[in-house]
């Protein structure tokens, strides 16, 4: 179905790997298409539960964009394609099912942009990190200036883009990019762990939870007013009974999403 991804689905688990190992799983944009149809599919079908993004191989997430893409571009469509990654990593963030980056290498450029666009990040040891773009004359052009400020901080921000330095998945972790370290050959199983874990949660409250997160970050939104909102429709929704009766009657709740 694809050229430049792959999919699978098990016990709910989507997983998208981009699949250019050739050429370090770099974006270009066929990559970005296929993505976004990968990113609807998530959306759209219902046995999907939460999703992985992750690279082919053993080097590389993905390490950065396709440079040849860019030679010849106008400022007209450099915006063109900077709208087109916005739009694409912007529906990853604001996705009601939880999207997990396994970090399996390079996340570099558009690859750390993508990483961060997800809801969280597990990183094997060898992944590193960077905002290289400086090198080429160009900034982050996928959310990456806003996303990787509002992660780990301005100053920490601003060293990492000016400088175009790499660091390492221990010190991406100090800084609070990523949320665990592992062993490649335990990388998606420590992903897939902690997906199936939120699978017992209610899906309709984990949609709110992240809908309310990324209004914390969003400056033309009243997230207190959001959270209200949200949490008041809790109480219209079978999970909540579901859950509710569950407490009480000390047993697993059976969610369904209603």
């Amino acid at each position: 179905m694809y050229e430049t991804i792959s999919t699978t689905l098990t016990d709910g688990i989507f997983t998208i790997a981009i699949n250019r190992p050739d050429k370090m799983n770099a974006l270009n944009q066929t990559v970005m298409n296929e993505l976004a149809l990968a990113v609807d599919e998530v959306y759209k079908n219902k046995e999907i539960k939460s999703a992985i993004i992750t690279g082919t191989g053993e080097k590389a997430f993905i390490a950065g964009a396709d440079i040849s893409e860019f030679l010849e571009l106008s400022p007209e469509q450099g915006a063109v394609l900077a709208k087109k990654g916005h739009t694409v990593f912007q529906r990853i963030e604001e996705c009601p099912k939880p999207v997990a980056a396994a970090v399996n290498g390079f996340a570099l450029g558009g690859g750390c942009e993508l990483a961060m666009a997800c809801h969280f990040r597990i990183a094997s040891t060898n992944a590193r990190f960077g905002q290289p773009e400086v090198n080429l004359g160009l900034i982050p052009g996928y959310g990456g200036t806003q996303r990787l400020t509002k992660l780990v901080g301005k100053g920490r921000a601003l060293e990492l883009m000016m400088t175009a330095d790499m660091i390492s998945a221990a010190d991406a972790h100090a800084m609070g990019l990523v949320n665990h370290v592992v062993e490649a050959a335990e990388l998606l199983n420590k992903t897939k762990e902690i997906l199936k874990k939120i699978h017992t949660k209610a899906p309709l409250a984990i949609a709110g939870v992240i809908k309310c997160a990324n209004a914390a970050l969003d400056n033309d939104t009243d997230g207190f007013a959001l959270e209200i909102d949200t949490f008041s429709s809790c109480f219209a929704t079978k999970d909540l009974e579901e859950g509710a009766a569950a407490f009480l009657q000390k047993r697993k709740a059976n969610f369904t999403g209603e």
